[in-house]
């Protein structure tokens, strides 16, 4: 991962297409011993209610695809109505949704034998249609023309960089939900109880100040770490999860 600090700036690239990609964990009620007899019967139970891959292929039906972040003002940030509208949908569609790649749901086990649910993704299509769509209009072109990645270096107080804030802002309240309710669902599905929960984002830009000045710190594949904050470092597809 990479971390970078801007004056009044946001860097569209150094987001990058998975806005608010990140990590939450649970620690459940449940010890190792519970759940060891039955691992591949709780694998394919997983596989089958949670949605890995592309489109939304999941038998579970009770995502919260009426969550109040739909009708956030942010959504107005998107200029053409169409696109707009459009994105809005996909998102409505794929939230609680895993996707591919390194993404994943993680069942793992603690020193103390506490069993943990983790999980790896970010903010789906709507954050991949952000950053595509940003690109766009800062290369003059609209907002649905397809572009390769370039660097956008937004000033906040821009139109764009405003609009930008605001819909990376909403990408990642979006993945926030996503995120714990796949993880309370996969707990739900193992049997056990919420006991302490640990969330990350690790694709994002927040404002922040150092030494008294302020800053956009832009982190990507990189954990926020400030002095008593917990975090989730994944493992990448069956690699050891740590919380620090």
């Amino acid at each position: 991962g990479g971390v970078a600090a801007y004056r009044d700036k946001v860097s569209v690239a150094g987001v990058g297409f998975d806005i608010a990609c990140g990590n939450a964990a649970i620690r459940t009620d449940l010890a190792y011993e519970q759940i060891a007899p039955y691992r591949t019967e709780l694998g394919d139970l997983i596989q089958s209610t949670i949605s890995f891959g592309m489109g939304r292929t999941n038998k579970a039906d009770d995502a919260p695809l009426n969550d109040p972040l739909f009708e956030d003002p942010a959504w107005g940030a998107i200029d053409d109505q169409n696109h707009r509208v459009h994105l809005r949908e996909k998102a409505r569609h794929q939230l609680g949704t895993v996707g591919s790649g390194n993404h994943y749901v993680d069942v793992f086990v603690d020193e103390s034998g506490a069993v943990w649910v983790g999980v790896h993704f970010g903010s789906r299509g709507f954050g991949h249609g952000v950053a595509t769509a940003t690109m766009a209009v800062a290369a003059g072109l609209k907002w649905d023309d397809r572009v390769k990645e370039h660097e956008a270096l937004l000033p906040l107080d821009s139109p764009l960089g405003n609009a930008y804030w605001s819909l990376m802002s909403l990408a990642g309240r979006y993945a926030y939900v996503g995120r714990e309710w796949v993880a309370r669902k996969v707990v739900a599905l193992l049997g056990g109880t919420e006991r302490e929960l640990v969330h990350n984002h690790h694709n994002f830009a927040w404002q922040e100040t150092h030494d008294g000045e302020p800053f956009v710190v832009v982190r990507k594949g990189a954990t926020p770490a400030f002095p008593g904050q917990q975090g989730l470092i994944g493992g990448s597809m069956g690699d050891d999860a740590v919380i620090v």
